[in-house]
């Protein structure tokens, strides 16, 4: 190691505190410290390259040093990096919310932005209770997210995406929350149907995923049927709850949710923080459900993974309640310094013109294609329990035995990790979910590169020493 990296990482251990890391673990040895990046490649302080198959965590869309990205920021540095949009109005957020709003699912005709997947999560949990509340039914009050769910670590966000390993210390912060079941054919009842069908993953099995959506819509609309005269707000990550190890939704799902929402007098929120921009193959998930909710999240990809922007999408007649009457006007109490930042709002509109000059949707459709026909190779591993796939969101469940679906024990070694460590030797950084291997690739990654990433996933799997 060069003396300018030793300082780097005596530094990085001596006064950095990680998010998701063991800190211990991590300070007992060499850090990883990226310096650089060209293109789908992370360069390390000892210029080792890395294929960026997290996507930065989810977040990169188009590459890094992406020309057109680079050039509209460098732009509107020459104006202004930021001002407030507390009574100020700032030409690159105007031209945002208006290109988001023309893309956007339903009557969604309004934003306010933020800066993180967790804020807009927070903002859109503030506009479901002050509705009701300026509607004058100030009792509805509770909300409904599905088991296993992950929307962020800030309050409102921890309570309704609840998650034992990352909150259970925090439950005296968090408010009341119903969850249904989330229809997961690979670990919930339905995977006790019996024997997979031969040749298919369980979240490929027609019986399973079938039993798994009508479960978990039954177990909601009893929920709604008990407490819908208090509901404000169904939350829901659509197609795909991505934290809880890639459960993928069946078809329709989602779909099914928001009428149950309408029927009930639920406002529908959906979390579109990892699923937005080109991840499952539309520019939104909820485009492939036909989804018209009442408020979306989005941050992660929206900036094409350049700077922190969040935005929350809402309709028109929530916004209204908000702003009452020219006698009698309200305010919606809630607000970040950064909302609207101006260098993040021109990085998310180049980002947005690349997805067409680049005609990126059809790429990510390609790219699905070749995941998917390549992850066969894994069929005959007795140590892959499932594979899940939407569009370029992967996981791959690792198991001891596929067969009698036999658990890895986490107190024996931590697998996941260890598979991916072994990976990143050969030149991949992939982050796992416990024993769930996940791929998640930037959109808009070359297709030599995915069949790189690709051999390296597939090889070191195979050839894993499981005993």
């Amino acid at each position: 190691m060069s003396k300018p990296a030793e300082r780097l990482a005596e530094l990085d251990h001596a006064h950095l505190w990680h998010p998701f890391t063991p800190m211990r673990r991590w300070r007992s040895s060499r850090p990883l410290i990226i310096d650089r990046a060209e293109g789908f490649e992370l360069i390390d302080t000892e210029g080792r390259r890395y294929i960026d198959g997290v996507s930065s965590l989810w977040c990169n869309v188009h590459g890094h040093r992406v020309p057109q990205i680079d050039q509209a920021i460098c732009r509107q540095l020459a104006k202004v990096a930021h001002t407030t949009l507390l009574g100020l109005g700032s030409p690159p957020s105007i031209e945002l919310a208006a290109r988001l709003l023309s893309l956007a699912p339903g009557r969604l005709n309004k934003v306010f932005f933020s800066d993180a997947g967790s804020t807009a999560v927070e903002v859109a949990l503030k506009m479901a209770i002050g509705y009701w509340h300026h509607r004058g039914m100030p009792e509805k009050t509770r909300f409904i997210g599905l088991k296993a769910a992950y929307h962020g670590d800030t309050t409102g966000a921890m309570s309704v995406g609840y998650s034992e390993p990352f909150h259970a210390p925090f439950g005296s912060m968090l408010f009341p929350v119903d969850f249904a079941p989330a229809p997961d054919p690979c670990h919930g009842p339905e995977a006790a149907l019996g024997p997979v069908a031969r040749g298919l993953w369980p979240s490929e099995d027609p019986d399973r995923c079938t039993a798994g959506r009508s479960a978990s819509l039954a177990a909601l609309e009893r929920l709604l049927k008990r407490d819908g005269a208090r509901t404000a707000a169904i939350v829901i990550e659509p197609l795909v709850q991505a934290a809880a190890g890639m459960i993928c939704q069946p078809p329709g799902f989602a779909r099914a949710v928001g009428e149950l929402a309408e029927r009930y007098q639920a406002l529908l929120i959906v979390d579109e923080v990892a699923t937005g921009f080109g991840r499952t193959g539309t520019l939104f998930a909820s485009h492939q459900e036909h989804l018209e909710p009442d408020i979306m999240c989005l941050a992660k990809g929206l900036s094409g993974g350049y700077l922190p922007l969040a935005a929350t999408l809402v309709t028109d007649r929530i916004e209204e309640v908000f702003a009452g009457s020219a006698d009698q006007p309200r305010v919606f109490y809630h607000g970040h310094t950064y909302t609207g930042n101006a260098l993040g709002c021109a990085a998310a509109l180049a980002s947005l013109d690349l997805f067409w000059s680049s005609n990126l949707l059809e790429h990510v459709k390609a790219s699905a294609r070749l995941i998917r026909d390549r992850l066969n190779g894994l069929r005959a591993c007795h140590h892959v329990l499932d594979i899940r796939q939407r569009g370029l969101m992967v996981g791959i469940e690792l198991c001891r035995d596929r067969t009698s679906r036999q658990r890895l024990d986490p107190s024996h070694r931590r697998t996941g990790e260890a598979v991916c460590a072994a990976m990143r030797t050969q030149g991949l950084i992939l982050r796992p979910l416990g024993d769930v291997v996940v791929l998640m690739p930037p959109p808009a990654m070359g297709h030599d590169l995915i069949e790189r990433m690709l051999g390296i996933v597939i090889r070191t799997i195979k050839g894993w020493q499981w005993d």
